[in-house]
Parts: C-alpha cells; sequence; structure tokens
C-alpha cells in the first residue's frame, strides 16, 4: 500500500517519470527473478549441510533444535 501511496505521489509530481517506473517495474522483476531462484537453491544447499553436520549428534540423543 505505501508503494502505491508513494507511486501516486511520483505521478502527481513528475507524470512521465511514474509511467516510466509502471513499464520498467515488470522488466526488472523478470531480470532479478534469476537471482531470487538461485538465493532459494543455495538457501536448501545450506540448510540440507546443517542437517547432515547436524545428524550425528541428533542420532546420538542430543539436545534437538527446532
Amino acid at each position: 500500500m505505501v508503494g502505491f501511496l508513494l507511486w501516486l505521489l511520483v505521478l502527481l509530481l513528475c507524470w512521465p517519470l511514474a509511467l516510466l517506473a509502471l513499464v520498467l517495474y515488470p522488466v526488472v522483476w523478470l531480470l532479478l527473478l534469476p537471482f531470487r531462484i538461485v538465493g532459494i537453491a543455495v538457501g536448501g544447499v545450506l540448510e540440507l549441510l546443517r542437517a547432515i553436520v547436524s545428524l550425528p549428534a541428533r542420532l546420538l540423543g542430543g539436545a534437538s533444535r527446532a
């Protein structure tokens, strides 16, 4: 909601800039999408490594972390 209100403010002050932002937002979102996918994949790999490293302690009855 704040982003929309900010866009409306820019629309009132400088409408060409607001229209340019409206057109470029999907393009920037598409360009940043691969970085989000890589971030999710790296987070999953790190979580898997953490689970593998902590597996012996969990098997031996160590305190479990949630």
